[in-house]
């Protein structure tokens, strides 16, 4: 991989990436795939079914909480079973209350879950309130991303955060337990500091505070990239709460981040920090917008962030149509480019962003599904195509993390909390927005977007 490739995955990806495995993995079991006449609804409940069970069968048994990963091989070369991620998790709540609302778990069980979840998170180390990117799951204890990514991980939280207040927004009117279950989580989001991280009032929050390097990481959130909805929950926190000039100031870049550049006709409005061209890859159309709906979502400077996201996503889809690498299995019914697990030039498992800039010929199939709000033809049709035609790209929880068609049907056996977290969430706000209107209707957030003067026609926020 050139430098300027490796700089931008090390740079977008400082607070989801992980640890790159060195084992090769390449399945042998054999596969029966899925009948071809399937409904559309049929098929959608079953890969979010499938995506669940990575939350609710393959669950860190003491926390409860998502797995950094969890690999089917049995194989974690770094010995990391036991770690789970503060993000993914959050993902993993959503992913829960789709399962509830569907009927695919029982609410009691779920309820009894999500209990204990946050009793844990509640004595899990923090700092400054904000919990660390990765958990021992069996202590509690913070497990370094880094030597100097030793404490709080704000980004990492927000994401955790946004499904702590979807599940106190779905249970707050319920029975006892129920109740109960939303007071804890209340409290949970009330104690994050977020304008601690500010470091002493700049007007620009910051990734990254550990007790033992202060503010050595020196990593400032600013847009465009994912991390859109930790400067929402800062400005929406009423305890914490941020102003609106560090949004302004900090994640806009004093407004500068826009741009008139288009790809394939299409405008991308904001400019892709160090990926210019096509933009960055997908999930930074998927994490803040679980709960966030960007439906005609719009503020001081962008006009609909819905936009920024759907041609985020044809720009993507239109690239691995178009192919100028040759790669083989590309197509209409076979693209996405995120960051997720790849494959290495030995063959090996290895990790990457993948993006237009950054293409080795691996798709990671939640970039197409966990892109239905915005591209659901193109992606009901990798949808379709993975689980009727590809079968030895499917385990034991929906899609794995990485497949090439190119590279004889490679893949991996392998999952990671942050690509499958994103699932089943997606795909239910395409189908009835449910997770949205959990998250947009919770009074704090719609007091913060006005705070930021963000505008709502769909939730009538102005």
């Amino acid at each position: 991989m050139k430098k300027t490739l490796l700089s931008i995955a090390l740079i977008s990806l400082l607070a989801i990436s992980c640890k790159n495995p060195q084992a090769a993995a390449q399945g042998t079991v054999q596969k029966t795939a899925v009948k071809s006449d399937i409904t559309d609804e049929k098929l959608m409940d079953k890969v979010q079914k499938d995506a669940l069970k990575y939350f609710w069968d393959y669950a860190e048994p003491h926390s409860l909480l998502g797995r950094e990963r969890y690999h089917e091989d049995n194989i974690y070369p770094d010995n990391d079973k036991h770690v789970i991620t503060t993000g993914g998790s959050g993902f993993g709540l959503a992913t829960i209350l789709v399962g509830v609302e569907r009927g695919f778990v029982p609410r009691k069980e779920a309820v009894k879950r999500l209990t204990h979840i946050m009793d844990f998170l509640a004595k899990a180390d923090r700092h400054k309130g904000a919990w660390s990117h990765w958990i021992n799951g069996e202590t509690g204890k913070t497990v370094p991303f880094g030597k100097k990514d030793n404490g709080g991980d704000l980004v990492e939280t927000a994401f955790l955060t946004s499904g702590i207040l979807m599940v106190r927004e779905y249970f707050k009117n319920g029975n006892a337990e129920e109740k109960a279950l939303a007071a804890k989580c209340d409290e949970l989001w009330k104690g994050i500091q977020w304008n601690w991280y500010t470091k002493g009032g700049e007007k620009v929050l910051y990734w990254h505070w550990s007790p033992d390097y202060q503010w050595e990481m020196n990593f400032p959130l600013e847009g465009y990239n994912e991390c859109l909805i930790t400067y929402i929950l800062a400005a929406s926190s009423p305890t914490y709460s941020i102003d609106a000039e560090t949004y302004y100031k900090g994640w806009t870049r004093n407004g500068t981040y826009l741009t008139d550049k288009t790809k394939y006709g299409l405008p991308l409005y904001v400019k892709h920090n160090y990926a210019e061209e096509y933009g960055g890859p997908l999930f930074w159309a998927q994490y803040s917008y679980i709960g966030l709906d960007p439906t005609g979502l719009s503020d001081k400077l962008v006009k609909n962030y819905f936009d920024i996201n759907k041609n985020q996503t044809l720009i993507d889809y239109k690239y691995c149509v178009e192919n100028p690498k040759q790669w083989k299995g590309y197509g209409p019914n076979y693209w996405g480019l995120t960051a997720g697990y790849t494959r290495n030039e030995d063959g090996s498992t290895g990790y990457t962003a993948h993006m237009p800039g950054n293409d080795n010929g691996v798709i990671t199939p939640t970039a197409a599904l966990s892109s239905f709000p915005y591209t659901p033809e193109e992606s009901m049709a990798f949808l379709r195509f993975i689980y009727t035609q590809k079968p030895e790209f499917i385990g034991s929880a929906g899609p794995y993390d990485a497949t090439s068609i190119h590279y004889n049907n490679w893949f991996t056996p392998r999952y990671l909390a942050i690509d499958q977290g994103t699932i089943a969430p997606m795909i239910e706000n395409y189908r009835t927005g449910f997770l949205w209107k959990l998250f947009m209707n919770a009074p704090e957030i719609q007091q913060g977007l006005k705070k930021l003067s963000f505008q709502s026609t769909k939730y009538g926020i102005k």
